[in-house]
Parts: structure tokens; sequence; C-alpha cells
């Protein structure tokens, strides 16, 4: 990487998880251009760390932006596709237009946000309303909301762990065209290797390693999963 500054960064701190130390003496950097993943087993730390990752880069005015893909999704079940991927542009406009498009959303929002429905799977689906989707679907309508909002960095946690192998590698390269900077939290290490710069494993409470995709071996990967 160049010598710009850091985009984002942890100096040796305790990160905790509703009051719970997680992880342990974290020291990271995020660069602009970096695919960084996460991997670890569950209750690793990955979602802590990403959770991190975000308060610094989304603290101040003029910061960098941040687009998030939730591990629970974030949407609102009552309202149609077509709302949920939208409301990630809902911090572009003013109050009263953000009423007036829930109660009716304009046609030229609709055909702002129908190519990334179809970019995902979701051609079709933008009038269905949320709860009425399969976890796959679901997945794909954050994924969406996400794509439309654009910016210059993506947090994607556990992003396409409900679809197939195929279309999941299909999502994250879509979050890899349109986003300079992602963190991806992953449990597929074939995925991870395949699209990331650097990866970042947690265990034990704290980093493992974190190394060029080039430096890792294969046995440091196994170790993270050992019981």
């Amino acid at each position: 990487m160049d010598g710009a500054a850091p985009m984002a960064r942890i100096d040796g701190e305790t990160l905790a998880w509703q009051g719970k130390p997680v992880l342990r003496d974290v020291r990271l950097e995020l660069r602009a251009g970096e695919r960084l993943v996460l991997l670890g087993r569950s209750g690793a730390g990955k979602s802590t760390l990403i959770g991190a990752l975000r308060e610094r880069l989304e603290t101040g005015r003029g910061g960098p932006r941040v687009a998030l893909v939730p591990q629970d999704h974030g949407l609102v079940p009552q309202l149609s596709v077509h709302l949920n991927a939208w409301m990630g542009r809902l911090d572009d406009h003013g109050t009263a237009y953000n009423l007036a498009n829930l109660v009716r959303p304009f046609a030229r929002e609709r055909r702002a946000v129908a190519p990334w429905l179809d970019r995902v799977g979701l051609a079709g689906l933008d009038r269905r309303a949320v709860e009425t989707l399969s976890g796959g679907q679901r997945q794909r309508t954050a994924l969406a909301r996400a794509l439309f909002r654009g910016g210059d960095v993506a947090l994607a946690d556990e992003p396409v762990s409900a679809v197939d192998p195929a279309h999941g590698a299909a999502l994250l390269d879509a979050l890899g065209e349109r986003f300079p900077t992602v963190v991806l939290a992953l449990h597929d290490t074939a995925a991870a290797l395949r699209l990331a710069s650097r990866v970042v494993g947690l265990r034990g409470g704290g980093v493992a390693f974190d190394k060029s995709v080039a430096e890792i071996s294969d046995d440091e990967i196994a170790a993270l999963y050992r019981r």
C-alpha cells in the first residue's frame, strides 16, 4: 500500500460486545483499496471487529461513505423489497422526501433501485413484503440495499451464508465491483482466499494472524477452526 493514512485504525484496544470483552490487544489498520476478510469460528469476534471498524470509519463529518450488510440483515419486515433496498440512501434526502416516498414510492426511485435488485436476483419481487421472503432472499435484499447505497467502503458480515456457493460467489463479486474497499466476515475459506488481498484470523480472544493471502498457510487457516 502507499503512504496514505489508514482509513481506520485500532491500536492495542480491547473490543467488547454488549459490555463483555471479546477481543483483546487488537492492532489493525484498514487502508483504501484493500479486500480484507475476517476468518474464525462463530463467536470468535468477527462481528465485533466489523462493528469497531464501522465506528471508526463513521466518526466525524466528511469521512468515507460506508455501506453495511449486517448479519441480521437489518430489514423492515413489513415494507417491500424495493423500499428496504431504497433505504440505503435515506440519508441522501430530507425527511419530507423520505416520508413521501415511503407512502407512495416515486417512479424515479423504482427505476434507480431496479438494476440492483436484478443484480442480486430479486427482479420481479420489488413489491413483495420482506416478511414473506426466504432467508436467502432477505440476505439478497440487504445486499441490494448496500449496492444501491454505494460508497467508499462495504462492511459485510456473513453476507452470503444463506445462498448456494455459486450464487454467493457472484454476489461477493458484485460487492467487490461496487466498492473500492471491502471488509467481509466469512466462514467460507475458499471464497475468502479467492477474494481477499489480506486475511485476519481470529481465535482465542485475539488476532491469530494478519497476513496477505500469499503469506497464509493452510495449517494457519485450519488452526482457526480447531477446538
